[in-house]
């Protein structure tokens, strides 16, 4: 029997995108015809959790939460292979047409998983998923100034000047100097007792 829909499978998949961008457009205009508008200048500072943000910006990030970020996305995408191929080695049809299917299925899925057991094998063994490093080791110049040289520079202290601002319409090499200037950002919150 002959289905008497005059639309297409990309027929259906376009209406599933209209009607899901309709959806989307009218829940966003609905919350913003209902919701109240009481702007304050707490509500239009940066979140910051509730603290009072000091220093800079700019911190440093360790390296090794990429490191991590890199393995989680290894095994997770991996279990992304792994789901539908599950799928597929479980279908008695398929088996059933070729005996070989099952074990075609099989030892593609060992060597996959044997391919990235080796990378993790080799990242383990080099040392780089420790969080610590137990053996630190000073680098070895050819040079000749000796180590007290850097660790004497190490170990001083210095004075830092104020940070001056430049003006560009000024002359570089001029002895004048300029305005100072906010050096970092350093935005303040404060709770408000309401």
């Amino acid at each position: 029997m002959e289905d008497g829909s005059q639309i297409t499978e990309f027929g259906k998949v376009f209406i599933y995108l209209i009607v899901g961008t309709f959806l989307v457009l009218f829940t966003l205009l609905l919350g913003k015809l209902l919701s109240p508008r009481k702007p304050s200048s707490a509500k239009s500072s940066t979140y910051e959790c509730g603290e009072v943000a000091r220093g800079s910006s700019w911190v440093q990030f360790n390296s090794r939460f990429y490191v991590i970020a890199l393995v989680f996305l290894l095994f997770d995408v991996e279990m992304v292979f792994i789901f539908p191929w599950t799928t597929i080695f479980g279908a008695a049809d398929l088996i059933h047409a070729d005996g070989r299917w099952g074990w075609y299925t099989l030892a593609e899925m060992f060597i996959f998983i044997g391919i990235l057991l080796v990378g993790l094998l080799y990242v383990w063994k080099k040392g780089d998923l420790e969080w610590i490093k137990p053996n630190p080791s000073l680098p070895s110049l050819p040079g000749t100034i000796p180590l007290e040289v850097y660790e004497n520079i190490n170990r001083a202290t210095y004075k830092l000047r104020p940070f001056q601002a430049t003006n560009k319409t000024e002359d570089i090499q001029s002895d004048k100097p300029s305005a100072l200037a906010k050096p970092a950002f350093k935005p303040k919150f404060v709770k408000k007792d309401s």
